[in-house]
């Protein structure tokens, strides 16, 4: 194992922040939390704040704000990232991380490629630093929550949870 993997692995329990954007979602709807909080458990981690918002700018920058001052290092974002009017969670996140991160997207469509063709394109999935904290940001599909989870968050979120942090 590379070193920096040890000692990322050495930190315990990631807390982590997940925030739905959703039009149309409701807290008993959304799938998306029910399978991120079960498998941050099962990875030994703890879901430490969840939001449910609209996709709209002001709500998606507050909520930035709001959880990047709390105790998660880590803040999951599904939903808001295709190329409609109405997904304009990725043109905030992007205005306001500070370091890019974008590999992850890029890892993401390939990934998403398999799965939906050519229509991975759509998708705008991004990842970043801001204030300290690790954003990840994905569609809001259950299925691409949990591709992006097994194949890209969960292998690495000890990691970059570590990496941000020294």
């Amino acid at each position: 194992m590379h070193h920096h993997k040890t000692i990322a692995a050495a930190q315990g329990a990631i807390p982590v922040a997940l925030v739905t954007v959703s039009d149309s979602r409701t807290e008993a709807t959304d799938t998306n939390k029910q399978y991120v909080e079960a498998a941050l458990a099962a990875a030994g981690h703890r879901l430490v704040a969840y939001r449910l918002i609209k996709d709209e700018p002001d709500q998606v920058a507050a909520v930035l704000d709001e959880l990047a001052s709390g105790e998660a290092r880590v803040i999951l974002f599904n939903g808001g990232t295709g190329i409609s009017r109405r997904d304009t969670t990725i043109d905030v996140l992007t205005a306001k991380l500070e370091k890019h991160l974008v590999g992850f997207g890029e890892l993401f469509r390939m990934l998403s490629y398999e799965q939906v063709g050519s229509a991975a394109m759509f998708s705008r999935a991004t990842a970043g630093t801001y204030r300290g904290k690790v954003i990840l940001s994905t569609p809001g599909s259950p299925a691409a929550v949990k591709l992006a989870w097994e194949k890209l968050i969960a292998p690495e979120l000890q990691h970059l949870a570590w990496e941000v942090a020294r």
